[in-house]
């Protein structure tokens, strides 16, 4: 790495973690506030603490189940160490979160593609599901450009033909990004277009193939049918197609994207989320709670409007921004 691209990729590192700070602000704010009064004239974490601790948790949509865990070990540490004071506290939770993420982490899967060597034999094949207004569509396009701006080759697929201008809204991120979209229009078959643009992905020699899926059709079996129907389409090309379904889910809707998360994932085979408007929400503890109760892991998440505002999760720099004052 020359010095030229050792500043550029200091300088691109700053202004992520900027962007991560600022779109977890409304979060941290709400997240401070509530943890200053559970600890205000206090000295020790007590079962008072640990209780307002515990409600402070599932009013950042960590929800239930996982607040449940991470009071648990934090009764733990106390009762181990004996005495724990309250300027402690947000260490202590820090640390118990990252531990918890710990299981669904690592460069595996469409974070590893960066690492991957151009044109490796085939391409990788990222089928990305989720309902209307997640911002899926969106999230496809800034994934192509994460790939485009490495030197990826990347080759998108717009197989939500049910939607207005789904496909319309594709080619626009593809010329924007700079990356070829694979299109068969409004009401064509979805299978058709996937099978179209994993062969194209094949002749280019691409290192990534992106197809965008209807986001909801009017029951879930139809959707089951359909996501089927795309993958067995895909796998005459590539057998081992998709190498990842990526769910998109809206973090500003807090419990409600972990609702859509559990459907989706009986519906469909999901190996990876995606969850975007973080930015816009004081929720986005729910980060935390859908990757520990899914046992899925976080991928990617949006904290912007820019193409560069989705990010590659790691647990420890979301934590650690989150707990950033």
């Amino acid at each position: 790495m020359g010095l030229f691209d050792f500043f550029k990729k200091d300088k691109e590192s700053k202004e992520q973690q900027q962007a991560l700070d600022e779109g977890l602000q409304k979060t941290k704010t709400s997240f401070f506030d509530q943890l200053s009064k559970a600890v205000a004239g206090r000295n020790t974490v007590d079962e008072a603490v640990l209780d307002d601790l515990e409600t402070m948790l599932v009013h950042a949509d960590v929800g239930i189940d996982t607040t449940v865990k991470v009071i648990d070990r934090i009764e733990k540490r106390v009762a181990r160490d004996k005495y724990v004071s309250t300027s402690e506290l947000d260490r202590i939770l820090r640390e118990e979160i990252v531990e918890l993420l710990d299981a669904n982490s690592g460069a595996t899967g469409s974070r590893a593609i960066l690492d991957r060597p151009d044109s490796p034999g085939s391409p990788f094949v990222i089928m990305v599901v989720g309902v209307n207004g997640v911002g899926k569509t969106t999230t496809i396009g800034k994934l192509a450009h994460r790939f485009h701006s490495a030197g990826k080759k990347v080759v998108l697929g717009a197989a939500d033909t049910f939607r207005a201008a789904a496909v319309d809204q594709l080619i626009i991120w593809g010329q924007r990004v700079g990356v070829p979209v694979i299109s068969h229009g409004m009401n064509t078959d979805p299978a058709s277009v996937a099978y179209d643009a994993v062969q194209k992905g094949v002749e280019m020699g691409a290192d990534v193939v992106i197809i965008d899926t209807a986001g909801r059709l009017h029951n879930k079996v139809n959707l089951m049918n359909e996501l089927s129907k795309i993958k067995r389409v895909m796998q005459k090309v590539i057998p081992d197609a998709p190498h990842e379904v990526l769910l998109v889910l809206d973090g500003s809707t807090g419990q409600n994207a972990f609702l859509q998360a559990k459907e989706f994932t009986k519906a469909t085979e999901v190996s990876a989320l995606a969850i975007t408007k973080l930015d816009g929400t004081a929720k986005g503890g729910v980060v935390i709670g859908i990757s520990d109760q899914l046992q899925v892991p976080v991928r990617y998440i949006g904290v912007g409007e820019k193409m560069t505002d989705l990010q590659l999760f790691d647990r420890t720099t979301f934590v650690n921004s989150l707990f950033k004052k």
